[in-house]
């Protein structure tokens, strides 16, 4: 019986990475994949930040997922695998949707996402993934704050402030620009101590104040 797959980690654990590896692993053992992204900043492409990229099918809020797999195996191809990034994007039905192509359609579902958005909040994609999926997985590849500790939280700068409000999803990358993101322990994530304050401070303190 196929299975549905969650596997989360804050922005820099390398998802998406290892995303294209099972692909890659899929592939050379001979085993037919279908990828799709959401908001991948490869537009319609799963990329990851070391370079590797690979075409997928992008999610819309009027695709249906079930639908749209299923109407695949019915024209006469072969699906044995689906990989799903940016899988926090995807709608909770999308992610319904998900289950009953490991379900009805015995084909093995691998989502991969961030849990939490910029206010520490699940997103709705990855709240129902925690509900639904047969196995979920923390990535062990640890991102880490500036301060060196292990970053468990994403923070969204303009200009390098963290905000505390604004839209769920807009889309940034990590680094430098007017929108950004940045990964912090949840000590600097609460007092708003981004790299860039923290490089403007004297004693560019580790700990919070």
């Amino acid at each position: 019986m196929a299975e549905l797959h969650f596997l989360y980690g804050t922005m820099n654990c390398g998802k998406s990475t290892l995303a294209l590896q099972i692909h890659h692993n899929a592939v050379a053992a001979g085993k037919h994949c279908l990828l799709f992204t959401r908001h991948d900043r490869g537009g319609g492409t799963i990329a990851s930040r070391i370079g590797l990229a690979q075409p997928a099918i992008v999610v819309t809020d009027a695709l249906d997922l079930r639908e749209h797999v299923g109407a695949v195996v019915a024209a006469g191809a072969a699906v044995d695998v689906l990989i799903c990034d940016e899988a926090q994007f995807y709608s909770p039905r999308q992610i319904d949707q998900l289950g009953c192509v490991a379900d009805d359609l015995d084909i093995e579902v691998h989502a991969f996402g961030l849990l939490t958005d910029f206010t520490t909040s699940l997103f709705p994609g990855s709240k129902r993934l925690l509900e639904l999926a047969d196995r979920r997985q923390e990535l062990q590849v640890e991102a880490r704050c500036w301060c060196g500790e292990r970053g468990v939280l994403n923070a969204r700068t303009v200009d390098g402030a963290i905000q505390r409000e604004g839209a769920q999803v807009l889309v940034g990358d990590v680094g430098p620009g007017e929108v950004a993101y940045e990964v912090l322990c949840r000590a600097h994530h609460r007092e708003g101590t981004t790299r860039h304050v923290a490089d403007r401070r004297p004693d560019r303190s580790r700990a919070p104040r």
